[in-house]
């Protein structure tokens, strides 16, 4: 005998209807009439779920990473008896499937390789799940790789690679930079000699021009030789040098002195240029 019952169904899911056991429909969410004890009501949700699965594997260069992905998927209402009947523990199905993707994949990469391939990682996972759960009434919304854990150790001397070589780049730009200050500088010490070169060029003419004027007029007005005239401004000069050496009083210098004092000096300057003169090659 046989009891007419009323099996409520939310939303958010799917009811397998089960005739002694077999199936025998889908009950929609609402009120759905059945004949119990013989007939009963098996409730699938259709809600996306996620599955977060753990994978350690290898690098192509031998670095042991944990890859932490994540798949969201759910029950196609159509085909949710392949689900419920077909299935007996989908999350670990699907990790079978995620493990058997990353391990495919990560081998074939170096590490920097694989932190620069997540997108594509993700992508191959999302493809090759879905292509094995369509039997079974499981559609996969995304997949995602959210992290990638690799041992301190590897991470430490990883940071310390990196901190070389920026450290490497730094000192070839500040080896350029004193490079370039250093052909500055002697650019600049070069111009300044040169500069220096022309001042001390004009200053000298300009003193010959003096003293060449100076001659022809002490020639004009005293009648005295240039010889004679040369003579004496140089002992003018002499004298003004030990003046000057004098009023400085950062040296003390003790020089002769007398009545006679004058005409040494001009003694001595008058020998020199007759000295200088003698020395002088015959042509």
């Amino acid at each position: 005998m046989s009891i007419a019952c009323i099996a409520c169904v939310d939303t958010g899911e799917v009811g397998l209807l089960q005739m002694c056991g077999k199936y025998s429909g889908t009950a929609a969410p609402g009120i759905n009439c059945i004949m119990w004890p013989f007939q009963t009501v098996a409730k699938v949700p259709t809600k996306v779920f996620q599955i977060e699965v753990r994978t350690d594997t290898k690098t192509k260069d031998n670095v042991t990473l944990t890859v932490t992905s994540v798949i969201q998927c759910c029950v196609d209402a159509e085909r949710a008896h392949d689900y419920y009947y077909k299935l007996s523990n989908p999350h670990q199905q699907v990790s079978s499937y995620v493990h058997d993707c990353i391990r495919s994949l990560l081998p074939n990469h170096e590490l920097d390789k694989a932190f620069e391939s997540k997108d594509e990682m993700a992508s191959t996972i999302k493809e090759a799940v879905a292509l094995a759960m369509q039997p079974y009434g499981l559609n996969i919304v995304t997949a995602l790789v959210t992290d990638m854990a690799v041992d301190p150790t590897v991470l430490k001397a990883m940071n310390e690679i990196n901190a070389a070589r920026r450290h490497r780049v730094a000192a070839v730009e500040r080896a350029e930079a004193e490079k370039i200050l250093a052909v500055k500088a002697a650019e600049a010490e070069a111009e300044a000699k040169e500069l220096s070169g022309k001042g001390t060029a004009r200053m000298r003419q300009a003193i010959t021009e003096g003293f060449k004027g100076s001659i022809e007029s002490m020639q004009h007005s005293a009648g005295m030789e240039a010889r004679e005239i040369i003579h004496m401004m140089i002992t003018t000069q002499y004298l003004d040098v030990l003046k000057n050496f004098a009023e400085s009083g950062k040296a003390t210098m003790v020089v002769p002195h007398g009545p006679a004092a004058i005409n040494d000096i001009q003694a001595q300057v008058r020998n020199g240029f007759s000295q200088a003169s003698m020395d002088e090659p015959m042509c």
